[in-house]
Formats: C-alpha cells, structure tokens, sequence
C-alpha cells in the first residue's frame, strides 16, 4: 500500500487536530497524476482523466494516515470567490455547494480543498473542536475569503477571532507568481500599505505575488496572531507538487484536510 508523504502544522498538531496538507507522493494515481492525485483539469477528455474510484482511494489513504478512516469527507465546489459554508448536520446546502471555504463543528466530519498553486488555509479554533478549511488564489484573497471564514468559524466557536490559529500551506511562490497589470492593480489597492505584497515588478507593469504574505496580512488584521506558513513553492517543486501554472492547467491537485476534535464531557 502507498505511504502518502504529508505536511503538517506545529500549532495544530499541538492541539490534537486531525490535519494535512498533502504533496503528490505516496498516491495510486498515474501519468501525469501521479501520484497523490485528488482532481481532475477540466481540459482533459474523458478517457485521459483520473478514474473517481482512484481518487476516493488516494482519499482513504489520507484518512487513515490522519487517524479517520471512517470520516465523512466533505467537499465543496470551489468557484475562486467569498462564500463560506457551514458543514453541520442539517446546515449543509447540499452535494458540492459553490464556496471556496467550509467550517465545521462535527467531529464526524473530515473538510477538504483542493489545490495546485492556490493557498489552503486550515482554521482550529482554540480547543481544536472547530475547524475550517479554505481555498485562496488571487481572486480569493481578493474577494476576502479568508477574513470572511475568520469571522463566521469565531461565531461559530464562540470565541473572539483573536484566539484562532491559522495554517497556510504551500502554494505558488512569488519568485514564480508572476501577474499582469490588472492584478497588479487590484492588490495595490486591497494593500495599499503593503508594498511586500506584491514581491517584484516588471517595466511593463506586470508583478510577483506574495500569496502567503498576503494572507497573513489579512489573518493579522482579522486579530489573529498564531498563524504558521509552510513555506513551500508549488510551482518549483515538481517532485513534490502539482502545479498548474508551471502545467498550463493539465495537472492533479493536491488537498488539505482537516477535522474537529470531539468537545470534552
């Protein structure tokens, strides 16, 4: 059986947090899938895609490596925007609802985002016993997706977002995250007292982003101040991590998950 290679975050393993952000390694995929594979590009014919069963497989393997085989996976239709959705018993909207981060109470239920440069960001409350999960490219931190999952996971947990700690995973590095002017635009003016938001600038008007800086801003300003970076480029690591920027878009997805610990008696 494959051994699925894994990252993990020191403050939510601390507090006993079922959590990982996965590489490609260690998987049942194949090809250009391989091997830790957890997405199909919408590109691709059918009869070159990576059959479901494989990626459910790929799946359970994360599962039992994190200690919940027997989880229910939840996933959402990621659609690069602000919507946040709660994963509770009669709360959940449905099969796949269009979000790009989900928040969770149930200790029966593992969240999942997938990825291949965009950021994951995994959310514990303080006692670990509510949790959230989200997906940021540029148009997400953009669109405030992670402040706005700041806000509801606190009320969810009831604690002030002060308390929460946040885990950014590995995503597209900003010696490789080049944009063109109109992006370049719209972070000058979502950071206009940042400047190390966007790392480099070219004479055309083009720039590099700092996704994981970016973020970190707007968790900071949001009241946190655990937060932990898994400083990793996607993008430069092809034995490590799919890419679809360094793929033109015909690559796998990686994924981060995490689930909540039971509440004490």
């Amino acid at each position: 059986m494959p051994e699925p290679v894994l990252l993990h975050a020191d403050s939510l393993r601390d507090l006993g947090v079922p959590h990982g952000f996965t590489t490609r390694v260690g998987g049942y995929s194949s090809g250009l899938f391989a091997s830790l594979n957890f997405g199909n590009p919408g590109e691709l014919p059918a009869d070159r895609r990576d059959p479901a069963a494989t990626i459910r497989r790929n799946f359970d393997l994360v599962l039992s490596a994190l200690g919940v085989p027997n989880a229910r996976l939840v996933q959402i239709h990621q659609v690069h925007g602000p919507e946040v959705v709660v994963a509770d018993g009669d709360a959940w909207p449905g099969p796949d609802p269009k979000a790009d981060a989900v928040i969770t109470r149930d200790p029966s239920i593992v969240l999942a985002v997938r990825v291949a440069d965009c950021a994951p960001i995994l959310l514990s409350s303080p006692d670990g016993t509510a949790v959230g999960a989200v997906h940021a490219g540029w148009r997400g931190v953009i669109s405030g997706v992670l402040p706005n999952t700041i806000a509801r996971l606190a009320d969810l947990a009831k604690v002030p977002p002060s308390s929460l700690r946040a885990a950014i995973g590995p995503c597209i590095g900003p010696s490789a995250f080049e944009v063109g002017p109109e992006v370049v635009e719209q972070f000058e003016a979502a950071f206009p007292d940042d400047p190390g938001v966007i790392a480099n600038r070219t004479p055309h008007g083009k720039g590099f982003i700092d996704l994981q800086h970016a973020l970190d801003l707007q968790a900071r300003h949001a009241g946190l101040t655990l937060i932990e970076r898994l400083t990793r480029c996607t993008a430069s690591e092809p034995q490590w991590f799919f890419s679809h920027r360094r793929e033109a878009g015909l690559t796998g997805r990686m994924a981060a998950l995490i689930a909540a610990r039971p509440a004490r008696s």
